[in-house]
């Protein structure tokens, strides 16, 4: 009787360890990138009888007779399956479509999470907007003006450009209107372009009548030279230009010199009015850091200005493992490097293994409120089973000890 109740003990214990999970997880069900845990269980050992025997010429085989001894906790497993995106409309809550855990960092080792919900603190870093910890990535380096990326480097925390000012130098600009075709007098016309810190010229573009539908023009201001021809057909309109104009930064301070282009294919030569002006340059004065955005999929950072410009400040890096069940939970959360998880294998959102980020969502939880209620009247009757067992066997014993009477 005795064996009989301490099996149903082991059995209450288990059953209380699963319904405490059961409870984890409908505890978690609108935690952002929880994982949900299972339970498994697996009989104890078994009390051998006797070991049977194998058949002979003359008598068959007798089978085993044992008999268990209980139940004990087999393994208590988180399943990552892929949680349901929910849109916030934040430009800092980030999720991971796919495999893959968002890289934190704490004074001692990386942290691993599948909530992207970040912030921006006080300095500019991007952190998790519930523990502080700083999200890990590359920050651009500026490579003959060009913001690169080296994903092979070291990780690094991601600080965005608070206070940092940005221009942009004039390379292009164009024109758009008429030239008189019955003058005989120059016209001109004032432009306005950048240097490269965002300095605006002035340059007075001279167009002169010549003969055969043809005009020659010349710029001039501080610093300025430039001149070249400009053909029309006999209907008026553009049949070709030629030059540049080119700008001396002589008397500025820390520019250099440049030269933009001209786009005159948008002019004619018709018997109206001359009227010209410039509808396109794409130099920019000097604009402050205002915001920032995640792009899709691959998660690079660009960081966009008061002048309207836009440049790459960073990337964000995921980390994938073999054995994302062997990862241990640290709460908040995360989850760190465990010895049956592997090692990190971190790269760039959408490349290998690693899944995309979603820029203005956040992963809700994966707890499946069905089966978690079903587990729950599962291990409620499991845990009634055991109990049974207990009362049952202590009447048995009751009745031996009456014998007695």
């Amino acid at each position: 009787m005795l064996r009989s109740m301490f099996t149903a003990i082991s059995s209450l214990s288990l059953h209380q360890a699963f319904m405490d999970v059961v409870a984890n997880n409908l505890a978690n069900v609108n935690t952002y990138g929880f994982k949900s845990s299972r339970v498994t269980f697996q009989d104890q050992f078994a009390q051998t009888l006797w070991s049977g025997s194998a058949p002979s010429d003359n008598l068959g085989g007798i089978n085993p007779a044992q008999i268990g001894l209980g139940v004990r906790l087999g393994v208590i497993s988180p399943t990552f399956t892929q949680g349901m995106l929910q849109a916030t409309n934040r430009n800092t809550d980030l999720a991971i479509q796919g495999d893959g855990f968002f890289i934190y960092r704490n004074a001692v080792t990386n942290l691993f999470s599948r909530d992207g919900s970040l912030e921006m603190d006080s300095e500019g870093y991007l952190v998790n907007g519930a523990t502080g910890l700083r999200i890990q990535g590359w920050m651009a380096t500026v490579v003959n003006g060009v913001p690169t990326i080296d994903v092979g480097a070291a990780l690094q925390d991601i600080q965005l450009p608070l206070g940092a000012t940005l221009a942009q130098q004039t390379t292009n600009s164009q024109l758009f209107g008429n030239l008189d075709s019955r003058s005989t007098d120059p016209y001109q016309v004032a432009i306005g372009v950048y240097d490269s810190l965002g300095n605006l010229h002035s340059v007075t573009l001279t167009f002169t009548p010549g003969a055969g539908n043809t005009w020659t023009w010349t710029a001039s201001g501080t610093g300025v030279s430039g001149s070249g021809n400009l053909v029309f057909d006999a209907n008026g309109q553009y049949v070709s230009s030629t030059g540049n104009v080119s700008i001396a930064a002589s008397g500025i301070t820390g520019a250099n010199d440049f030269t933009f282009t001209v786009d005159m294919s948008k002019l004619t030569q018709l018997a109206s009015e001359s009227d010209l002006s410039m509808t396109f340059q794409d130099g920019l004065a000097a604009g402050t850091f205002s915001t920032f955005f995640v792009t899709p999929q691959t998660g690079e950072i660009v960081g966009v200005y008061s002048n309207g410009m836009q440049r790459l400040i960073g990337q964000l890096a995921l980390a994938n493992f073999v054995n994302p069940a062997g990862l241990l939970q640290q709460g908040q959360n995360l989850f760190m490097v465990g010895p049956n998880s592997g090692d990190p294998a971190i790269g760039q959102a959408g490349t290998g293994t690693r899944g995309t980020i979603a820029a203005g969502y956040l992963e809700g939880s994966n707890v499946d409120l069905g089966q978690e209620f079903t587990n729950m009247i599962v291990a409620q009757r499991g845990f009634q089973a055991s109990s049974r067992i207990i009362t049952t066997s202590d009447e048995m014993l009751m009745e031996i000890v009456n014998l007695k009477r």
